[in-house]
């Protein structure tokens, strides 16, 4: 991979001002911010720069907001925070795109680098605090080079396995003025596939009875969709998704059998455990994906496997596969798409489809509000480019289960299961795509650690509809606490505010919705009001997860 750097006429300009205009150079559509005085210089920059600054409530939010655009985009995510406590809100962020794979560069404000190792007010070692969550971690102490850091920051943050990139400004280097030009980073080439990459899967394919294709990771797109499916109805192979990847492939295909979630559909998860061979592409194929490692062992996988990634230093990391491949999913997609049919496996994968249609089936909750009934009428009537945003909590289940996703680049979720996610993303989504509706679930408990965002939404004009899942509990934890000490219930009990009456304090629309048959028109009306909308669905508490209820557990 050959990367030119061109040099630009240089000028005199402070440390803000040739970062904004550093970033422009880069095609950076926006950026999210909590204001602090320690970047006030990166902030004058921005001024007149064109980008727009997303101001936020919180740092995690805002963090949030970015990784999602880099979700959304391919392109970095980018984020400004102050020193201290600002940085460290913001760690949340962070670790949701390590663990997701989403690059993006975190702008932190810096003590004046004159006074390091003084505990100076809010003084942070960012590469001891960010050393095992980010991908990279630098503080440019020259002016002059701000472009060799940002430039080498945003290549990191896209190469090989993407990531988050953490980059400290100290306001005096900030403030100070230089005569350095900025950097052009032009297109970047990709390397050719070896001829023979997609013969060698293919090969490694014919020789099995039961495989199983399991796709996720990074490097995405449309079109990596339209060669998946052309690849699942050439090979009649069967395909499933890694956590939170669902909308990889279109959940109608006739190939898709499922997602490798945390509540996993038992007969899929024998279909792991049967497969004799697994070809993953762009996976890592972790913790969650394997149910804790214990589908398929590490030590002992008693199965063949070809994995598929970008980064050469993720194959063989947890398993070691027979056939390791360093390259993006999409490309070797592209290779596979058209390839002719090598094997028989159509039965193999209609019996693990005929599974999954089984499973799409509602199993009914208790209340008068079933989150099934609620999921299966989103899964019917939003239109299909939809953007669904969610954090972590029980409530995820049952969009996981019983929502069908149609097409690429409408699923926001974090793998790394971090709380609050849900509602910084939504506002993120409905920002860059202000003319695709947009759908945020929530938990109580969930929704409650970003709510903060709502001024957000309306400040800067985003219009996600949220549905909050109201049940008083953190749901997943209660769960938990009642599977490991029955009756036992501590630290899990919420007491919430009136989430409909919060919406409308911001000036957004809400209300309450108490029964299945209500939500239609609750939805309709939301919709219609043209912006951040809260609908609180009052659920059961008995309800806990999609085919567990708490009563289950007592009894």
């Amino acid at each position: 991979m050959l990367i030119a750097i061109i040099q630009e006429p240089t000028m005199v300009r402070h440390g803000g001002k040739i970062l904004s205009d550093q970033l422009v150079k880069l095609g950076v559509e926006r950026v999210f911010s909590v204001p602090g005085e320690s970047f006030l210089a990166a902030l004058d920059g921005l001024y007149d720069s064109g980008i727009p600054n997303i101001v936020c409530r919180q740092e995690g939010g805002a963090a949030m907001m970015a990784e999602a655009y880099g979700k959304m985009t391919g392109k970095p995510g980018v984020c400004f925070v102050t020193r201290g406590p600002g940085a460290t809100n913001a760690s949340a962020g962070i670790h949701i795109a390590m663990q997701d794979s989403t690059p993006m560069v975190l702008f932190v404000g810096q003590i004046d680098n004159r006074h390091t190792d003084r505990e100076t007010f809010q003084e942070v070692d960012y590469r001891a605090v960010f050393g095992g969550l980010a991908k990279w971690v630098a503080q440019v102490n020259d002016t002059d080079r701000l472009p060799e850091y940002i430039g080498r920051a945003f290549r990191v943050a896209m190469s090989g396995r993407p990531g988050p990139v953490v980059l400290a400004l100290p306001e005096n280097m900030l403030s100070a003025d230089a005569d350095v030009p900025d950097l052009t980073m032009p297109e970047v080439t990709s390397t050719s596939l070896s001829a023979d990459t997609a013969q060698i899967i293919l090969h490694e394919l014919a020789q099995s009875q039961r495989p199983l294709v399991v796709v996720g990771g990074p490097h995405w797109s449309p079109q990596a969709q339209v060669d998946l499916q052309a690849f699942a109805e050439n090979q009649q192979v069967p395909i499933a998704v890694s956590f939170r990847r669902q909308d990889y492939i279109d959940n109608h295909h006739a190939n898709y059998v499922g997602d490798l979630n945390v509540g996993i559909s038992p007969k899929l998860a024998q279909r792991v455990r049967e497969a004799d061979t697994l070809i993953l592409l762009g996976t890592r194929f972790g913790d969650i994906e394997t149910q804790g490692y214990t589908l398929v062992d590490p030590a002992a996988p008693g199965k063949r496997i070809v994995h598929v990634h970008a980064d050469a230093d993720e194959l063989g990391r947890v398993y070691t596969p027979d056939i390791a491949i360093t390259a993006t999913a999409p490309a070797v997609l592209r290779a596979l798409a058209n390839a002719e049919h090598t094997g028989e496996w159509a039965s193999w994968t209609a019996a693990a489809r005929a599974d999954y249609e089984q499973w799409l089936q509602p199993q009914e909750s208790p209340g008068a509000l079933k989150q099934e009934d609620v999921i299966k009428w989103l899964s019917d009537h939003l239109p299909d480019d939809a953007i669904l945003t969610n954090g972590a909590g029980n409530y995820a289940a049952w969009l996981h289960r019983y929502f069908v996703y149609k097409q690429y680049g409408t699923q926001l979720a974090p793998t790394s299961g971090s709380m609050g996610y849900g509602f910084p993303a939504a506002i993120s989504a409905s920002i860059a795509h202000p003319d695709r509706m947009v759908v945020c679930l929530a938990g109580d408990g969930c929704f409650q650690m970003t709510c903060n965002e709502m001024s957000t939404a309306i400040q800067h004009g985003a219009k996600p509809i949220v549905i909050v899942m109201n049940n008083g509990r953190y749901g997943t934890i209660r769960m938990h606490q009642e599977k490991t000490y029955p009756g036992r219930v501590s630290g899990t009990v919420l007491t919430n505010p009136d989430f409909a009456a919060l919406a409308r304090s911001y000036g957004g629309h809400g209300e309450r919705v108490a029964r299945s048959k209500d939500f239609p028109a609750a939805f309709a009306r939301a919709q219609a009001a043209g912006t951040v909308a809260v609908l609180e669905c009052q659920v059961d508490e008995d309800a806990l997860a999609t085919s567990l209820n708490l009563s289950d557990l007592k009894s």
